[in-house]
């Protein structure tokens, strides 16, 4: 069986906890219906910000959620998760953008 696959994309979303409910609503706002979710992430990002190791000296941690979207959706969505990153910056907020090739 043969198909043609739609030009999607994924974006992982990594954040502090605290940028949950917000980009749960950008993703609504932007008809992204879709996604996963992964709560109690640790990291340390690679530009500033503290890091997210839920222990004792950095008790914070963060979250990520990935999402499959259409190509045309990709640059609205980024530009508010990035105007999000602007508004709390040492909260922290990374988006990274996928070429999907392949689903079933």
């Amino acid at each position: 069986m043969h198909y043609e696959l739609k030009k999607v994309k994924s974006i992982f979303i990594a954040f502090d906890q605290a940028h949950y409910e917000k980009i749960v609503d950008i993703l609504t706002q932007s008809n992204c219906r879709g996604y996963t979710s992964f709560s109690d992430v640790k990291g340390r990002g690679s530009h500033k910000g503290e890091p997210h190791y839920g222990s004792h000296a950095w008790p914070g941690l963060a979250s990520a959620i990935i999402t499959i979207v259409d190509d045309r959706q990709v640059d609205p969505l980024l530009a508010k998760l990035k105007s999000l990153d602007e508004d709390r910056p040492m909260l922290g907020l990374r988006a990274f953008v996928w070429n999907i090739e392949k689903t079933i």
